[in-house]
């Protein structure tokens, strides 16, 4: 093992001139020894052992370079979140090759905005980027980043843009006294935003997140010109890319498609490519949590050591083959290994999604039923009032925002009870009934206005009548008064059994909110939009306008009513 040598503030500099900060964490000794890059937004002096063991990978005779990006903390230029990733990512790669201890071979670790630094990097196509282990990130901004179908990303968007404008007052001309005061006033609005700061409007100019003079996530710029949004885009890029991906996700993330959506298409691409989907949830990965609590669900300790193995030693094993060039083992087959949920086990794969998963059709029926026959009835339709006033409050999911809204699986029975959710609910199951894979709804559906949203999700209720959360997904829709519609939402993807005797729960209404922005239900521009519109919804479920669930069924056939 070796003793660990530490440099501070190394400057890296960039094509343009500008000079990164780097810290280097290298064994003592004189090599040659691969190296792994970190980019962070978020401070390289905070030193997070989350998905990777800093100490233990240098003293196995790693480099390991932790890099602010550019325009944060000790890294000079401007803060854009995205914008500088691919060509920074490049130009520090090809520095770290260089150095004159290492073997020139590079690879690359982190979660969520680390997770973009490294397809960012390697869609640059830096020549000596051998190897990612990109965690919890996205493909598509407009699919779980910045926007979800059609609607925004709200809570995320507002909350990060927030709490990244909080080290930024201290970089942009301004007195130490002036820093200090703005910061101040910075943390006291974040503090407000969920009893205040969320409800302003317009919902794509939030008052809170303009006065801060900090960019957002990037959604305001994408309403501008949505051509911004490929800085952080993955999706359509695959052909570009020739490094091997290691990609971990989590059931309950908000990104948790978009891991999925990356593995699929290296895939395609021919491309060496792992994944790794654990129930996790954001927090739970990003901050090594303890134990296997997600929500209200404990799925006990191997939920966080994914096949038995920490996730330190999966990655070690990726490296030291790609980095070193160790033997390859099965650990470098281009499978899949998952969590199923239910019955809290760890499953190989050879893909995903998975070949023997058969679609099969849950019917929204008459008086809260849900069925897995056809509706057989000429006339049948719910109806319910959505007030953007008073939208559905969110309560767990794929999830990433101000702590009073955690991820993961939560007793939905509060909304259950409102009136602007229809509920919909099997018989007891009499066999056991695994779902491995993406499922969406498809609606007929009406309203009284222009646009509105759809909202969907599926449950599980168990033997004491406890709703929690599986997936959801929302759709936003600019319509005409009183037409009927079909309306598909994608609700994204799952792995669990649901056990003999449990029901399966379906929600229909128009809100999550903070998660989502609210629809005003009047068709205006998000940018400028303050008028709140009640609208009146109608949800039809006839053998001519089929409401219905779409699940992905592993084995067993199609259950019965």
């Amino acid at each position: 093992m070796h003793e660990i040598e530490i440099e501070f503030d190394v400057d890296v500099e960039m094509r343009d001139g500008t000079l990164l900060k780097a810290d280097v964490y290298r064994p003592v000794g004189d090599g040659p020894f691969p190296v792994l890059v970190h980019r962070t937004p978020y401070g390289k002096s905070t030193l997070i052992d989350t998905v990777l063991d800093f100490k233990q990978m240098v003293r196995a005779g790693y480099v390991l370079i932790n890099q602010d990006v550019r325009g944060t903390f000790a890294s000079g230029g401007e803060w854009r979140p995205w914008h500088h990733e691919r060509s920074d990512g490049y130009d520090t790669i090809e520095w770290a090759a260089a150095l004159p201890y290492t073997n020139g071979r590079v690879g690359m670790f982190g979660a969520s905005y680390h997770g973009s630094t490294q397809w960012s990097a390697a869609i640059s196509g830096a020549p000596h980027l051998k190897a990612i282990a990109p965690a919890i990130t996205w493909s598509d901004p407009d699919d779980g980043l910045m926007f979800r179908g059609g609607a925004q990303e709200f809570g995320l968007n507002n909350w990060w843009g927030m709490v990244q404008a909080l080290g930024q007052y201290g970089r942009i001309g301004l007195s130490a006294e002036e820093a200090g005061t703005r910061t101040l006033e910075g943390i006291t609005q974040l503090d407000s935003l969920v009893p205040e700061g969320f409800w302003e409007l317009p919902s794509a100019a939030l008052p809170v997140m303009v006065s801060s003079g900090q960019p957002d996530i990037g959604v305001a710029s994408a309403f501008v010109d949505h051509s911004t949004t490929e800085a952080s885009r993955v999706a359509g890029r695959y052909d570009e890319i020739q490094t091997p991906s290691l990609s971990f996700a989590g059931w309950y993330d908000c990104f948790l498609q978009g891991s999925l959506e990356n593995y699929i298409g290296m895939q395609a691409a021919g491309r060496p490519a792992r994944l790794i989907i654990g129930p996790w949830a954001h927090t739970t990965i990003m901050f090594a949590w303890p134990g296997g609590q997600v929500g209200d669900i404990n799925f006990g300790l191997l939920a966080q050591a994914p096949g038995g193995r920490s996730y330190t030693q999966i990655q070690r094993e990726w490296y030291d083959h790609w980095l070193k060039g160790e033997p390859a083992t099965e650990a470098h087959e281009s499978g899949v290994l998952i969590f199923v949920m239910g019955i809290n086990e760890w499953r190989a794969e050879p893909t995903w999604p998975l070949e023997r998963a058969r679609d099969t059709e849950l019917y929204l029926a008459e008086q809260g039923a849900l069925s897995w026959s056809a509706p057989t009835a000429d006339q049948s339709a719910s109806d319910y009032i959505y007030d953007p006033a008073h939208p559905v409050i969110t309560r767990g999911g794929g999830l990433s925002f101000s702590s009073e809204f955690p991820g993961g699986p939560y007793d939905q029975r509060d909304a259950e009870a409102r009136d602007d959710v229809l509920v919909f609910t099997t018989e007891a199951l009499e066999a056991d009934l695994e779902i491995t894979g993406r499922v969406r709804a498809v609606i007929h559906v009406s309203t009284d206005g222009v646009s509105t949203d759809w909202v969907a999700r599926l449950c599980e209720v168990d033997e004491h009548g406890i709703s929690r959360n599986l997936v959801d997904g929302i759709t936003r829709v600019h319509t005409e008064a009183g037409r009927a519609d079909e309306v598909e939402i994608d609700l994204w993807s799952t792995s669990i059994v649901i056990r003999a005797g449990h029901r399966l729960r379906a929600h229909i209404t128009s809100s999550n909110f903070p998660r989502w922005d609210r629809n005003l239900n009047t068709g205006e521009p998000e940018t400028d939009a303050t008028t709140i519109r009640v609208a009146h919804q109608r949800v039809f479920h006839d053998r001519n306008r089929p409401s219905r669930l779409v699940l992905p069924v592993v084995a067993g056939g199609v259950p019965r009513d």
